[in-house]
């Protein structure tokens, strides 16, 4: 087997240096693409539609997998294909008799279109009922008053006249119904802007320069070594994430001045970007809410941001503590509630973990886990319920479901920090820890699923549970197309291994989990603001569009799995636009092998 590049490009052929062009028909009707050779076929097996854009999947009869992306059906992209040496006699089409002997392995691409498009279908059919039920009940009405004359509309006048304390008393009810509507409806939640930290490059650390700190730190057996070089090759993390200064010495040099000294860079970095974005007066900011699981100084962090921006003495602040990487919802839902009852607010949101004083310098495993995931990083929100913030905002949230599991003592213990057996602190990390998030996972989008999901997904999902609990059918239970419900999917990096259960169980696609995946190789587990990275990540590529649905995921200990859920309220400016990626989004996406030996 040798590889070979070939590059797609507008002109429709597949061009090689050295070798005659590749023929390139496309059958819009049935989607099926044949790249023919003169030495093999391929066949298109499967397709996605996103928009304009085909995200398409092509295989050999040798079983080769290959991966192309097509926008508008045309465009250039780069392919790699496995080819087997060249056939010298084999014709450019196969003939009659070669092509019936491979049919068998063919899919029947008509009746899986058609399978697609009766779903496809079924989907607008429901969605779409009410205005299909409407639609001719309002041309009845419409055609029975063109049969009105002026005569008849001045008889109902003056019988409405000898009514006249019918009129008062419905018209009474109306306004009391309609003021009463507006007084009680929940205040919208907008998401002005956002931003997030990036360190400086002299803080970066990569996998070699990490085993060789660790190696140089003098605390850490030959064996754990191993293991956490293990790890890191499985880890999904890349060369270029970030460690704060305490952690570059050797030996690591973590202490109280130096923690406070990392928290008020990332957060600091990241208000300062975010004011300079949104171009409002900090004493503007009635209310603030700073989430750190790992680090509460006494004054805490809230306080010290009151300090430090100067803010008015009336603020409503709050430090939320030891509420793990799901903390970053929870602050978002804390302030959706404080914004509900003090109106033409502004409210600040800041996530961040500190690195520094929980290194763990031992050689328990399940506590050296954390030390090749976390990262540091910080995101700082602005919230708004004024009116008049919506033409600015970004997004509008929509939802935020929170789902507590700390009744069950399993899911309880299975993030704790704690000691080891030689009085060293850090953060266990239990065997039942992905049981745990699944279970946790499973209540939380049961509560969200009937919020977000068409109705169509929905009575499919009752059908399904119907028949295997009434009638105890033997079928798989349905789960729901969260695609349906959403454009745009940010789920926590907390690892590899979280992504990979979570886009099997949730059957997303690599577009789907590109945002989370990139900024775990790019900034590792930055905890409760990596939610943000990995929207950044989307808007920096262009990708969120007016009326885009987003759905942010996290887990965190205790055990807690949340979801927030927001509107984009306009298209991402690129030209305006300014994130941790803009200046490297060319870069992205990167291949990431499930082992990278280093």
């Amino acid at each position: 087997m040798k590889w070979d590049w070939y590059s797609l490009v507008e002109s429709c052929r597949l061009r090689f240096s050295g070798m005659v062009p590749l023929a390139f028909m496309l059958d819009t009707c049935y989607q099926s693409v044949y790249l023919a050779t003169n030495s093999t076929r391929w066949t298109l097996v499967s397709t996605e539609y996103r928009g304009a854009k085909l995200r398409s999947s092509y295989a050999s009869v040798k079983s080769v997998l290959i991966t192309i992306t097509c926008e508008d059906v045309f465009c250039s992209a780069m392919v790699r294909i496995a080819m087997d040496d060249p056939k010298p006699n084999a014709p450019l089409i196969p003939s009659s008799s070669s092509s019936s002997s491979s049919s068998r392995k063919l899919p029947d691409f008509k009746q899986s279109v058609r399978l697609k498009y009766v779903k496809l279908g079924y989907h607008y059919l429901i969605s779409h009922g009410m205005y299909l039920f409407l639609s001719p009940l309002l041309v009845l009405i419409a055609a029975q008053l063109s049969t009105f004359s002026l005569e008849d509309f001045h008889v109902m006048w003056q019988h409405l006249q000898y009514n006249l304390i019918s009129v008062i008393i419905s018209s009474t009810l109306l306004v009391f119904l309609s003021t009463l509507y507006f007084v009680t409806r929940p205040r919208a939640v907008f998401l002005v802007n956002f931003s997030c930290y990036k360190p400086q490059e002299s803080q970066k650390c990569s996998r070699p320069y990490f085993m060789e700190k660790s190696s140089l730190a003098g605390v850490f057996s030959e064996d754990n070594l191993s293991f956490q070089r293990k790890i890191l090759e499985r880890s999904g993390l890349g060369e270029s994430t970030y460690l704060p200064e305490a952690l570059h010495n050797s030996p690591p040099t973590p202490s109280m001045l130096a923690a406070r000294k990392e928290a008020e860079e990332v957060i600091y970095g990241a208000i300062d970007e975010l004011l300079a974005k949104t171009k409002i007066n900090p004493k503007d900011i009635g209310i603030l809410i700073v989430n750190c699981s790992l680090f509460n100084p006494t004054p805490s962090l809230s306080a010290m941001i009151v300090n430090h921006y100067k803010l008015r003495g009336n603020i409503d602040s709050f430090n939320l503590g030891g509420m793990g990487c799901s903390a970053g919802i929870i602050s978002i839902d804390l302030a959706k509630q404080l914004l509900q009852v003090h109106p033409n607010s502004y409210a600040l949101v800041v996530s961040t973990e500190n690195i520094t004083l929980n290194w763990y310098l031992g050689n328990d495993r399940s506590m050296l886990v954390s030390n090749c995931l976390f990262r540091m990083g910080a995101a700082a929100i602005l919230l708004s319920n004024r009116r008049s913030d919506r033409r600015r905002s970004k997004y509008q949230l929509v939802h935020s479901v929170r789902t507590h599991k700390g009744t069950d003592d399993k899911c309880f213990a299975c993030v704790t920090q704690q000691e080891d057996s030689t009085g060293k602190v850090g953060v266990a990390l239990s065997k039942e820890l992905m049981a745990v998030a699944g279970d946790a996972l499973k209540t939380n989008i049961t509560t969200l699923g009937p919020l977000v999901l068409p109705m169509s997904e929905q009575l499919i999902f009752l059908a399904t549970l119907i028949g295997k609990k009434v009638f105890k059918m033997k079928i798989k239970p349905y789960i729901p197309d969260f695609k349906l419900a959403f454009e745009h999917f940010c789920i926590h990096a907390g690892g590899r291994a979280v992504l990979d259960e979570l886009e099997k169980n949730l059957q997303l696609s690599e577009w789907h989990m590109e945002p989370s995946r990139m900024t775990l190789y790019r900034f590792g587990n930055t905890s409760s603001s990596s939610l943000w990275y990995e929207l950044a990540y989307s808007e920096a590529k262009g990708r969120v569009k007016k009326g885009d649905r987003v759905w942010q995921i996290a887990f965190g200990s205790g055990f807690k799995c949340n979801s927030a859920v927001w509107k984009a309220l306009s298209t991402v400016n690129l030209g305006k636009e300014k994130n941790p990626w803009m200046d490297e989004i060319d870069q992205f996406p990167v291949s990431i092998p499930r082992v990278s030996p280093f």
